[in-house]
Parts: C-alpha cells; sequence; structure tokens
C-alpha cells in the first residue's frame, strides 16, 4: 500500500514492483583420491557435471562459484559471472588434480563460514568419507541454502567384479585388507551399499535436502539437463 497517496487522496493505491535478485550458484565438489576410481572416473563425471551446472549459471548472469575439496579445502573460483568468463571457469576446473583423503566435514565447514548468504549450493560426492556426511551436511543445513546432494558411485563399486583371495588397498590412505570374495560377500557388500545410500537419502529427505543418486554410467548431460530439471535446480 502506498499510505502517501492514501494521505492525499484518501483512497488505497497498490504499488506492485519486481525485485532484482542476485542469484549465487555454489558448487562444492569432491576432489580426494577416491573420486579417480573407475571407467570413467567419477572426478572426470562430477567435474563435467560441475561444468554443466556453471555455465548454465554464466549464461543466466548469475553469480557463480567452483570449490573443491579433499583434505583441505580448495582451491576455489568465488563469484564469477557472465558468459565471457567459461573459459576461465573450465580452465580452473581442468586445472584441479584430485588427491588426498576426504574430509567432508572440514569443508563443508569452512564453505559455510565462508558463504554466509543464501544460495543453491550443489553438493558433488561419492559421499564414501571415513568421518561420516552427518556432521558436514549439517553446517550447510544450517545456512538454509537451497541444497542438492549428489551422489556419484561408478559401476565398479556398485557391481564389483571381483573373485578369489585378494588385498584391498584404500586410495585415500592405503589401508590393507585382506579378503576372500564370493558370492556370499559380494551380495552382503551390495546390502551394506544399499544400507549406506539409503540412510544418506534419509538423512537429506527429512531436512529439506534434494538428494540424487547417479552412475558414472548415465550420461552426465541427461542428468544435468533431465533429472535435475525434475528435481527444480534448472527450469
Amino acid at each position: 500500500l502506498d499510505w502517501n497517496i492514501y494521505a492525499r487522496l484518501e483512497k488505497l493505491f497498490i504499488k506492485l514492483f519486481f525485485e532484482e535478485e542476485d542469484l549465487h550458484v555454489n558448487i562444492l565438489f569432491d576432489a580426494s583420491a577416491s573420486m579417480q576410481f573407475g571407467k570413467p572416473d567419477k572426478y572426470l563425471y562430477a567435474r563435467r557435471v560441475a561444468a554443466a551446472i556453471a555455465y548454465i549459471g554464466l549464461v543466466n548472469y548469475n553469480r557463480v562459484s567452483l570449490t573443491a575439496f579433499s583434505d583441505r579445502y580448495g582451491p576455489e573460483m568465488v563469484g564469477v559471472r557472465g558468459r565471457r568468463l567459461t573459459h576461465q571457469m573450465l580452465k580452473h576446473l581442468t586445472g584441479i588434480e584430485a588427491g588426498g583423503a576426504g574430509n567432508l566435514s572440514a569443508a563443508c565447514r569452512q564453505f559455510a563460514l565462508r558463504h554466509p548468504q543464501r544460495s543453491i549450493v550443489l553438493l558433488l560426492s561419492d559421499f564414501m568419507d571415513k568421518g561420516g556426511y552427518e556432521e558436514g551436511m549439517r553446517y550447510l543445513i544450517g545456512r538454509k541454502y537451497d541444497l542438492y546432494a549428489i551422489q556419484v558411485l561408478s559401476p565398479e563399486e556398485i557391481d564389483p567384479p571381483l573373485n578369489g583371495d585378494l588385498q584391498l588397498v584404500d586410495m585415500e590412505d592405503e589401508d590393507l585388507a585382506d579378503v576372500t570374495i564370493n558370492r556370499a560377500l559380494i551380495n552382503r557388500y551390495k546390502q551394506n551399499l544399499h544400507a549406506y545410500c539409503k540412510g544418506l537419502q534419509d538423512f537429506c529427505t527429512r531436512r529439506g535436502v534434494t538428494y540424487m543418486f547417479t552412475s558414472t554410467t548415465v550420461p552426465f548431460d541427461q542428468l544435468v539437463l533431465t533429472y535435475l530439471r525434475q528435481r527444480g535446480l534448472l527450469r
């Protein structure tokens, strides 16, 4: 209501206007050593998804930030805007090498401190962190971001082509495990993996986070243009 006009004319007038809002699109992606697993590897897939979302944000003149994490925070590209910066964005993404152990909790905490404004946040990871995902996710949820969690796994993780006596080596901390792989063990592994992913999905759903699971066999452009559009990230 315009009270000044009402005081002069004693008639009610309503002013309608559009408020331009600076939309921030933040992409936080896992660059730990475990993301290099699979064919194609999860890290390449995650960066392709990140590049596609960042490009859409730049074309729409949104402020786009890209942040990698492993056992350290960054490197980070903050608040770029405009199609002309596409090459710079792609160069930044391709220049980040994966390595080190994952520390999702520390990365999310640091991110939440550095990015206090309301924004869209896309978290790309396999979520296979020995420290768990709950604490890190709570830092992001507490900021009330419009949060999308995309879990990326390789087909070799979903259905391991393994058999016999093997020594498995952790890609991040080089822990060793001597195991005898048989059908019963594979079935138990699949059950545990399903329960873990379902637990992550339930955790997200209860807290208003949009969760998506994908395999690297799903074309990344299909994930971006179809599945993320269905989930409301793109219009």
